[in-house]
């Protein structure tokens, strides 16, 4: 993808994009109660065409932020606080810990950009695996850590996008949502990992270091 080139006859088209931001923006209602200063910092704009998402996405080029997700003319732009980070860096870690104990093959992607233009829908995963086999267009499973409310609906472009299972971390508990018959439902457990105690894994996500996390939490599934 190549970012967009000022037209000798026109506006900058980057210069557009840039400033439409901030003419079409409304920020994220905080809900009473919920702000604390490590808060993700979240914009979400509207009737924004699909070509001005495929802009932003090519603006920022290979920077890790601001996260950039589109759904049917909704355009949310988030930079991620220090905290959500590290909690969805510690879920990674120990994920990728589990496959290791149990001889599961699997590859992170990180915040791997997918996105359908047929079907006006687009993210990017706080983080993201393929379980066995690598050739597949979208991971099998997607995880997302909530920390601030609001945004956009992410479980919905996740449908639109295929991806099998979805984690969401809140308030120190994992969700899951497993995709069946192209609806997710909700399950107590992974389908990609049934033995994997997300209750455990949660856990040690208050470890002071991702390396005492991990050591911990591979002493606790050996048992």
């Amino acid at each position: 993808m190549t970012a967009a080139r000022p037209s000798q006859n026109g506006p900058d088209t980057r210069a557009f994009a840039r400033a439409s931001i901030f003419h079409m923006v409304a920020p994220v209602t905080t809900l009473a109660g919920e702000h604390v200063p490590t808060a993700d910092q979240r914009l979400v704009s509207y009737a924004v065409p699909w070509s001005h998402y495929e802009a932003q996405l090519a603006l920022r080029g290979d920077a890790p932020v601001p996260r950039i997700a589109f759904l049917e003319g909704a355009l949310e732009l988030m930079s991620p606080s220090k905290e959500h980070e590290r909690i969805k860096s510690y879920i990674g870690c120990l994920v990728e810990a589990y496959a290791l104990e149990r001889g599961i093959d699997l590859s992170p992607y990180g915040a791997w950009t997918l996105k359908s233009p047929p079907k006006q829908s687009g993210l990017e995963p706080d983080e993201c695996y393929l379980v066995g086999d690598q050739d597949r267009p979208t991971p099998d499973l997607a995880i997302e850590v909530v920390w601030t409310s609001g945004g956009i609906d992410k479980l919905e472009i996740y449908k639109r996008l295929g991806v099998g299972e979805v984690w969401f971390w809140k308030a120190s508990r994992i969700e899951v949502h497993v995709l069946r018959q192209d609806r997710y439902e909700r399950s107590d457990r992974s389908s990609l990992f049934p033995d994997l105690d997300l209750e455990l894994l949660c856990s040690f996500l208050d470890r002071p270091t991702a390396l005492q996390a991990v050591k911990a939490f591979r002493e606790a599934v050996r048992l």
